[in-house]
């Protein structure tokens, strides 16, 4: 018999370990997806993962029931990496928005024939800064107000970083489409 979700919310917040198993095993594929897209190497996703369960486990009374339980292990995923990207000092520098160009390629044939695992790759390759903001607003679906708080930088840094993050990751797919036109 499967357990329901608010079976194992309350096993884990009583401290049954095999609760706290089911959880895990339930939950760790998706955020270790989540842990990846921060992490520059599959090791470091791994420690992500570990001290987030490791959060998850130590706050679970602090969940009220309010709100996706899925989004709520998220959210601590999402804020133990960038802890751990913090603690790097990863510099965001600064830059005038202005003068940022902003293209959006209208040619998607480089994503429609590009796997998960290889945009992944290719998303890794970014630097960090980029990376962070990338995942943070085309993929967790924060606003920018709200990234300039979590990484203390100014908004419009983050829209830089952002607009810089699309600019090259469209160079990196049209690379990848060219390799896969060769092959």
């Amino acid at each position: 018999m499967a357990l329901t979700e608010a079976e194992i919310i309350n096993g884990c917040k009583a401290g049954k370990r095999e609760l706290q198993k089911a959880l895990y095993e339930r939950f760790s594929g998706k955020m270790f997806a989540v842990c990846l897209r921060y992490a520059k190497k599959r090791e470091e996703a791994e420690d992500y993962l570990q001290e987030g369960f490791i959060k998850v486990f130590r706050n679970m009374n602090q969940y009220s029931g309010a709100g996706s339980f899925e989004g709520w292990i998220r959210r601590i995923m999402v804020n133990t990496a960038l802890e751990h990207l913090r603690k790097k000092k990863m510099d965001f520098g600064t830059f005038d928005i202005e003068r940022v160009e902003d293209n959006h390629a209208d040619d998607n044939s480089a994503t429609s024939r590009i796997e998960v695992k290889d945009l992944l790759a290719v998303i890794q390759q970014l630097p960090t800064g980029y990376q962070t903001i990338f995942n943070l607003y085309a993929i967790e679906g924060y606003q920018h107000n709200e990234i300039a708080v979590m990484l203390g930088i100014s908004e419009g840094t983050s829209k830089s970083q952002l607009a810089r993050a699309r600019a090259l990751l469209q160079e990196k797919l049209k690379d990848y489409s060219l390799s896969i036109k060769t092959q």
